[in-house]
């Protein structure tokens, strides 16, 4: 009777301690610990490749195809991405610091909150994209295509869109001192609705359906005799201002 007692017990803890080893496998497959485990972080750049959280610095990876990828608070900083693609990709809180993304695609993508200091937009299409909150000061978008796109909350001192079609963009709330708009382009309205724009040079600039725009906002822009104003706002005594001296 001893014995079966013990035969029994034995094979009961024997289940138990079975059962407990398989849960802790299965939740070990199951249950990253950080977000970079789950990313393919060694795997090549391909459309949607999950490479969130990894460290991408100092690469060259221009002409690279990453439409749809996650690429949430990725490090890019210094990377050369020229060329590339990223269609609709989520690079929400990259780093994009002194990264270039000079004639890239990208249309609707997710860049709200990337840091990008120096980032290189230049000649890229960013159609319908969002930069809402992004740090970007001194980013150069020149020439690029920035038809919809929305730079709402976005920090853009001295950005600069030479040249740039903007037809329909917002900057409401946006930091535009000393940002540069030359020859930037567009046919319908765009938004500057709370944008501060100490020192914002819109030379020649047609923004007649321009919405949000205040007479206290152009007093502290850098106009001239060829820019066009909303109804109802007049050309500053103070225009045209010096050449800023600080340009580098």
């Amino acid at each position: 009777m001893m014995k079966t007692a013990a035969g029994k017990v034995f094979s009961h803890r024997k289940s138990v301690l079975i059962c407990g080893a398989v849960l802790t496998v299965f939740a070990a497959l199951t249950i990253p610990t950080t977000r970079s485990q789950a990313a393919s972080c060694r795997s090549d750049a391909s459309a949607e490749i999950d490479w969130s959280g990894c460290n991408k610095r100092l690469l060259m990876l221009g002409g690279s195809i990453m439409d749809g990828a996650d690429l949430r608070g990725t490090d890019f900083t210094f990377t050369d991405l020229r060329g590339s693609s990223f269609k609709k990709a989520n690079l929400e809180k990259a780093k994009l610091i002194r990264t270039s993304l000079a004639s890239s695609q990208l249309q609707g993508g997710n860049f709200v909150k990337v840091e990008a200091y120096r980032g290189d937009f230049s000649d890229s299409d960013a159609e319908n994209a969002k930069f809402n909150n992004a740090e970007m000061q001194r980013a150069s978008f020149k020439n690029a295509k920035l038809t919809g796109t929305d730079f709402t909350k976005a920090e853009l001192g001295r950005a600069d869109f030479e040249g740039a079609t903007l037809t329909g963009a917002k900057f409401t709330m946006a930091n535009l001192s000393r940002s540069r708009f030359e020859g930037a382009k567009f046919t319908g309205p765009i938004d500057f609705e709370n944008a501060f724009l100490l020192l914002a040079r819109i030379e020649g600039l047609d923004l007649s359906s321009a919405t949000g725009l205040e007479q206290k906002q152009v007093d502290i822009a850098c106009g001239d005799a060829k820019t066009k104003l909303p109804q109802g706002l007049t050309t500053p005594a103070t225009w045209p201002c010096p050449e800023d001296p600080d340009e580098d």
